[in-house]
């Protein structure tokens, strides 16, 4: 069985003093809610914060934006406001995590030390 095998989606948007980043889960729904505004966000945003992250472009730890840095930037402490204005200005970021294959029960594997089987 695979672990691990994912998507990330993110948006991402070059500020003037930092980059903001809004996660979302369904590339298709957010597509479509750039033509159709009707389309809740709710239906494809991952979770409704904003992240900066220095400067960094799309890499880099990211921490949550706070409402002095969304104020001067979107002229705006309303976070739903300011994803929305990501949403629109931003540039998608998709990114593909490989599945990968790993022990199941280590204790049923072979001792690299001395090559007993199950002892530690």
């Amino acid at each position: 069985m695979t672990k691990g095998e994912a998507t990330q989606i993110k948006v991402h948007y070059r500020g003037k003093d930092e980059d903001f980043i809004v996660f979302v889960d369904d590339n298709e729904t957010y597509k479509k809610w750039l033509n159709d505004k009707s389309v809740p966000l709710a239906h494809f945003v991952s979770t409704f914060k904003v992240f900066v992250n220095g400067k960094h472009g799309t890499q880099g730890q990211l921490s949550d934006a706070a409402k002095l840095t969304l104020a001067s930037e979107f002229d705006t402490e309303n976070e739903d406001d300011v994803i929305k204005q990501i949403l629109e200005k931003g540039n998608i970021q998709e990114t593909q995590f490989p599945g990968r294959n790993g022990n199941k029960n280590d204790s049923q594997t072979t001792n690299i030390i001395n090559g007993q089987p199950g002892t530690r």
